[in-house]
C-alpha cells in the first residue's frame, strides 16, 4: 500500500501546479495522463479532482470498460477505464501491468454536469499549448469521434517524439456511447 503522506504530498503538488497553470493565461492547458500506453491530454478547465484509484463497486450488466461506481468525497461517480473505452491496447511491453486497484481517477469538472471519473494508468504532469507542436492526423485515419481533439507532440528539443491526443471532456461527457453504460443482451 502506498504511503498516505506521499499521496497527500503528490495531491498537494498537483493542486498547486493546477492553480498556477489556471492563473497563467498562456492559452490552453491540459492534464497529461497515460492510459493503455497512450499519451492523452485532458483540458484543465474540464478536469476535476484527482484521486488514487482504490477500486470501484461493480455494477452488473454494464459494458466491460465501465468499472462501476466509486465514492468521491461523498458523491457516487461512475468510473470508466479510459484505455478500454478508447479501445487502446494494454501497456507497452516492459511496463508495469495495471491491477484492478492501480492508477488514478480524474473526475470530470462538476460544471459538465456528469458524475463521471476516468481511470488512467499514470499522471504525466501539465502541458501548455506553447509547449507542444500540433500534428496533422494520419492520412486515411477515418472518422474520429467528436471528443477526439487535436493531436500534439512535444518539440524534438524536449525529446518529444511521443504523440499526445487531446480528449475533449465536455464532448466525451455528452457522447452517446460514453453515457450508455448498459451491456446489450
Amino acid at each position: 500500500m502506498a504511503d498516505p503522506d506521499a499521496l497527500r504530498a503528490l495531491q498537494n503538488r498537483l493542486a498547486t501546479q493546477l492553480e498556477a497553470a489556471l492563473a497563467q493565461d498562456r492559452g490552453e492547458s491540459w492534464l497529461a495522463v497515460e492510459a493503455g500506453g497512450a499519451g492523452l491530454l485532458l483540458p484543465l478547465a474540464d478536469a476535476g479532482e484527482i484521486f488514487p484509484f482504490r477500486g470501484a463497486l461493480r455494477v452488473p450488466h454494464t459494458r466491460p470498460w465501465f468499472l462501476g461506481v466509486a465514492d468521491l468525497r461523498g458523491t457516487l461517480h461512475g468510473v470508466t477505464d479510459l484505455a478500454r473505452f478508447l479501445g487502446l491496447p494494454g501497456p507497452p511491453p516492459g511496463a508495469a501491468a495495471a491491477t484492478a486497484d492501480a492508477g488514478w481517477l480524474v473526475a470530470l469538472n462538476p460544471r459538465l454536469e456528469s458524475l463521471a471519473a476516468l481511470r488512467v494508468d499514470r499522471l504525466a504532469g501539465l502541458r501548455r499549448a506553447d509547449q507542444l507542436e500540433a500534428l496533422d492526423p494520419a492520412p486515411g485515419a477515418g472518422a474520429r469521434p467528436a471528443f477526439a481533439g487535436a493531436l500534439f507532440r512535444e518539440p524534438a528539443a524536449a525529446g518529444g517524439a511521443r504523440p499526445w491526443q487531446e480528449i475533449r471532456l465536455a464532448a466525451l461527457a455528452a457522447d452517446g456511447h460514453f453515457v450508455d453504460i448498459g451491456r446489450r443482451p
